[in-house]
C-alpha cells in the first residue's frame, strides 16, 4: 500500500510540472457473467450422502475509487485503485437420507482492485485494456454455517479488463469485460476437499467517472 501511495504521489507531481496526468474518481456497478446455472456435486466419504452447489443468480456488486489519467498526444496510461464487492446466490442440495433437502445461501466478497489500462484515444471516445490485480480483503457467506464448508480465498490473483469509454466534458463513462485467470469458486472446499466451478471467474463492469 505504501509504495502505491508513493507511486501516486510521483505522478501527482509529474502532473504539476507537465501538465499531463489527470486524478479522477469512479464509481459503478459489476456483476458476474456466464455463472449462473453451474454446478458441481460432492460426496461425503463417510457417510456418502450427495451434496450439489449450485451457482443460483450472480447479484450486482459495486465498485468505487481513484484513477489516475496520463496522455501523450492520442495515447493513454491509466492507473487505477478501486474497492470492489461481488456476490452471489447459492442453491446446496442435499441427497441423503432418501430426502432432498435445499437451502439458498449468499456469498459476499470485497476486493481491492489495481487495474492498469492502456488506451487509444479518438475524439471523446476511448479503447482501454490491460492487467488488473485482485487484492483480498474479506468475505462473509451463509454457507459457512454448514459445518463441512470451508472457505480460502487467495490473497493476491490476476486477470486482465477491456472496453470502451466515453469521456464528455470532465465525466467518464466505462464498460469492461474482465476475464480473470483462477477458476470461480476455487476458495470453496467441501468435506476437506478443494473444488472450482469449471468456468473462469469473469465480470462485467460498467461505471461513472468525474476528472478533476
Amino acid at each position: 500500500m505504501r509504495k502505491l501511495i508513493f507511486l501516486f504521489g510521483i505522478l501527482l507531481s509529474v502532473n504539476f510540472c507537465f501538465g499531463q496526468v489527470k486524478f479522477g474518481l469512479r464509481t459503478g456497478i459489476n456483476t458476474l457473467s456466464n455463472i449462473e446455472g453451474s454446478s458441481l456435486s460432492v460426496t461425503n466419504a463417510e457417510t456418502m450422502e450427495v451434496f450439489n452447489l449450485s451457482v443460483r443468480e450472480a447479484q450486482y456488486g459495486y465498485h468505487f475509487g481513484a484513477f489516475l489519467r496520463i496522455k501523450a498526444a492520442n495515447f493513454i496510461i491509466q492507473p487505477e485503485v478501486l474497492f470492489n464487492s461481488d456476490n452471489v446466490d447459492y442453491s446446496l442440495k442435499d441427497f441423503g437420507n432418501n430426502n432432498v433437502l435445499n437451502s439458498i445461501g449468499n456469498e459476499r466478497y470485497n476486493n481491492l482492485d489495481i487495474p492498469l489500462m492502456f488506451g487509444f484515444k479518438l475524439g471523446p471516445a476511448r479503447l482501454m485494456a490491460g492487467p488488473v490485480g485482485h487484492l483480498f480483503i474479506s468475505s462473509s457467506s451463509d454457507l459457512l454455517e454448514e459445518e463441512f464448508y470451508e472457505s480460502a480465498y487467495e490473497k493476491f490473483t490476476m486477470g486482465w479488463q477491456g472496453g470502451v469509454g466515453i469521456d464528455l466534458w470532465k465525466f467518464t463513462v466505462d464498460l469492461r469485460y474482465e476475464g480473470n485467470f483462477h477458476k470461480f469458486g476455487d476458495h470453496i472446499s467441501l468435506f476437506g476437499e478443494d473444488i472450482a466451478f469449471s468456468e473462469n471467474q469473469n465480470r462485467v463492469i460498467a461505471s461513472l467517472g468525474f476528472k478533476f
